[in-house]
């Protein structure tokens, strides 16, 4: 496995294509245009590479504040996490001290990932965050964004977390959603939303209005999502 910037013409169509290929669209996720355009602005598309087939991507911009704003990742089983170091180096290679992104806080895989793996933070929730989606992946269901901030200059340690304390609601399954101690909020989300939003879009609608109940009320309050279970407990403390 092997990590470049792409950049020549082609290059950069066929990692359009592959996004569009994930995302399960004939539409452009981002299309050829637009990353050439974010490429001359600074930005850059990282490919990942077994022999000659592309198995993973991400492309990110550098800010004027001096962080980096990855805007789209993919990739195979196994790929994320080296794609991810690549993309950190190419950041911190332009001087970038942190990295922040966006994903959808109900994909617990991915949360898991960014807040246990990676080791970032999510700083804030956003409701339908890009309006109406309609790819092969979130078609029928609204947008809510959790934004991670990363810390590219040391790694933070994180602990499993073990929800306790009383519940204070209930998810659309009948179990617990979210639970508090006085200090720590833990909340559920599903294993696997994609599944659910497959087979039922009414379902996937409850879990998202639960969970973002949970999160926008916590925000305002000042916490910040900083680990998630293997069975998908966030748990959120006060910044």
């Amino acid at each position: 496995m092997r990590f470049r910037v792409v950049s020549d013409v082609p290059g950069i169509a066929r990692v359009a294509a592959y996004y569009a290929e994930v995302w399960e669209t004939t539409e452009d996720v981002l299309s050829t245009e637009t990353l050439h355009c974010l490429r001359h602005a600074g930005g850059a598309t990282i490919g990942a590479f077994d022999g000659d087939e592309l198995i993973g991507a991400t492309t990110g911009l550098f800010c004027p504040d001096g962080s980096v704003y990855s805007m789209i990742a993919a990739a195979r089983p196994g790929v994320g996490h080296p794609l991810k170091l690549a993309q950190k180096d190419w950041a911190v290679g332009l001087g970038a001290r942190s990295m922040r992104w966006t994903y959808d806080p109900l994909v617990s895989r991915n949360a898991r990932f960014n807040l246990v793996k990676l080791g970032a933070i999510g700083t804030e929730y956003t409701v339908d965050f890009y309006g109406p989606m309609r790819d092969g992946v979130n078609d029928g269901d609204e947008s809510d964004r959790l934004t991670v901030q990363w810390d590219l200059t040391g790694a933070r340690e994180t602990r499993e977390p073990v929800p306790a304390g009383d519940v204070t609601s209930t998810a659309p399954d009948g179990e617990p959603l979210a639970r508090t101690d006085g200090e720590r909020i833990w909340c559920r989300v599903p294993r696997d939303i994609v599944q659910v939003r497959k087979e039922s879009t009414e379902l996937a609608k409850r879990w998202r209005e639960a969970v973002r109940g949970v999160f926008v009320h916590a925000f305002e309050r000042g916490y910040a999502a900083t680990s998630m279970s293997r069975d998908g407990w966030y748990e959120l403390e006060r910044r």
